[in-house]
């Protein structure tokens, strides 16, 4: 199964000192890139975290916050020094603000890092921290699957897509050739009834080849059964689309170079599209 690089995970865990609140957003990126947001007193486990990170996840550009509200002022909790500074300010500010002195918040005042001090246990409270983070890493990759799966049905209806136009274009070149073929014979008659028949058969294998599409709708054919390949092995594996699809945009290129038919033309252009929409997708592929 393949996954995307987009995805979202929140979990809530509740310790005997405070609430733990994990989010974690992740985007496409060509590499895995993470940034971490942690209170002051958890930041001692960013190393942790981060190895936790990249034993999980191979690309992506992921955002980690923690959230942590204290359980209050109950027993063993305290008022830090930096709490009797705020309460001057708090006094200072409804001096200032007359009747609009309900706007200051005491929850919110009592949630800024270093307003309590508490008596907890650090250590298990770190543990909880990494805990809940290996809950909420893995619904991101739980996330980031169901996404996957979604792109993949894209990507399969489109490589149905391009089969279509490549059976399209098989059908069309017998006809042109032959069309090819017999305009070549008039203009050779025209310029001299003798010409030699030998020498005209070779002028149209000539142009045959020249137009002849075939090696490169078969290297179509073989590209879109390697794709399936991909999807069906799953794991990590957008750089080796993204690769598949340059490969795709090649030969589209050359069927539309050798063109002398608006239908064929016309289904190089469409290739060109439908190529074009895959790699959009998967742009988004871990």
């Amino acid at each position: 199964m393949i996954s995307s690089m987009t995805g979202y995970a929140s979990v809530e865990r509740r310790t005997a000192s405070g609430t733990l609140i994990w989010d974690l957003r992740s985007v496409n990126h060509r590499y895995l890139e993470n940034y971490f947001k942690l209170p002051d007193s958890l930041k001692g486990t960013e190393a942790i975290l981060r190895e936790l990170l990249r034993s999980g996840l191979d690309r992506g550009k992921v955002e980690a916050t923690l959230q942590f509200r204290p359980a209050g002022t109950a027993a063993g909790v305290k008022l830090s020094p930096a709490a009797l500074h705020a309460a001057a300010m708090a006094r200072l500010l409804r001096q200032e603000l007359g009747e609009d002195s309900a706007l200051i918040d005491p929850a919110a005042i009592l949630a800024l890092p270093g307003i309590l001090d508490g008596d907890t246990d650090d250590d298990s409270l770190r543990k909880e921290a990494e805990d809940s983070f290996r809950e909420a890493l893995a619904q991101l990759k739980e996330a980031r699957k169901r996404e996957g799966a979604k792109l993949e049905a894209v990507l399969l209806s489109k490589l149905e897509a391009v089969e279509a136009e490549v059976a399209r274009i098989r059908a069309l070149m017998p006809e042109i050739l032959a069309w090819q073929r017999e305009k070549l014979t008039k203009a050779l008659e025209t310029v001299k009834s003798s010409t030699d028949p030998s020498r005209v058969e070779q002028e149209l294998i000539l142009v045959a080849q020249r137009l002849d599409v075939a090696e490169e709708m078969d290297r179509l054919t073989a590209h879109v059964s390697e794709v399936r390949d991909i999807l069906r092995r799953g794991g990590s594996c957008g750089r080796k689309l993204d690769f598949m699809m340059q490969e795709f945009n090649r030969e589209t290129n050359t069927i539309a170079s050798k063109s002398i038919s608006t239908g064929v033309t016309a289904s190089a252009v469409e290739l060109k599209v439908i190529i074009e929409q895959m790699r959009e997708q998967i742009q988004n592929i871990e």
